[in-house]
């Protein structure tokens, strides 16, 4: 489910091209909100503005703070969002609620049985679900952090973790198959871009 939300549209200056960053590598979660995002900030009759991944969150704001990107949209469950709230360089344009792909324990299909005890490889933010979604015959568990879910599901597919707990788009992505329940997460999205000029009011028409 998605509840648009936006507070302000803003559009590019003059000649500048409007570019989406987030958090990569495709089949994140960040990366379907950005996606909506584009569509959002396209004009009547325009093509959608593209997404560009980074490899984490920061690297996707100094893209917006080196003009490559126009938008960059962050997960408000991102431990380490409050950065770009007091950088003093973005303003905080967008603000919007869209529920997660569903997310899952997921296992790579040639895999053989689950240890009793293993290795869960996942991004730092939904860690608290492992406990709702993995079976009760695995009464311990380790935690693997990764900078995304889809880099989750990789660490699963490499061998570096026994299970992931990714989404359905990057298990789909990496060929992985749940042995869990999935669900999704209601989740807030925010959108930083950098100030506009002064006279630009940032509102969109």
């Amino acid at each position: 489910m998605t509840l648009n939300g936006f507070i302000t549209l803003l559009r590019p200056e003059p000649g500048e091209t409007t570019a989406v960053g987030t958090l990569g590598p495709s089949g994140t979660s960040s990366e379907v909100a950005a996606t909506l995002l584009a569509h959002r900030l396209a004009t009547p009759g325009g093509a959608t503005a593209p997404v560009r991944l980074f490899d984490t969150y920061e690297e996707a704001g100094a893209a917006l703070h080196a003009r490559e990107v126009t938008h960059v949209v962050v997960a408000n469950a991102y431990k380490a969002v409050h950065h770009f709230y007091m950088d003093q360089a973005l303003d905080l344009s967008d603000v919007f609620v869209m529920d997660t792909p569903l997310y899952g324990i997921a296992v790579r299909r040639d895999a053989g049985p689950v240890p009793v005890s293993p290795t869960v490889a996942s991004h730092p933010s939904p860690v608290p679900i492992i406990d709702q979604l993995l079976s009760s015959q695995h009464t311990s568990y380790k935690v693997i952090h990764c900078d995304s879910t889809s880099a989750a599901a990789r660490a699963a597919v490499e061998g570096t973790a026994d299970l992931a707990l990714t989404t359905v788009p990057a298990a789909e992505l990496h060929g992985l198959e749940f042995i869990s329940r999935t669900r999704p997460i209601r989740m807030v999205w925010s959108v930083f871009t950098r100030p506009a000029p002064p006279g630009q009011s940032g509102r969109a028409a």
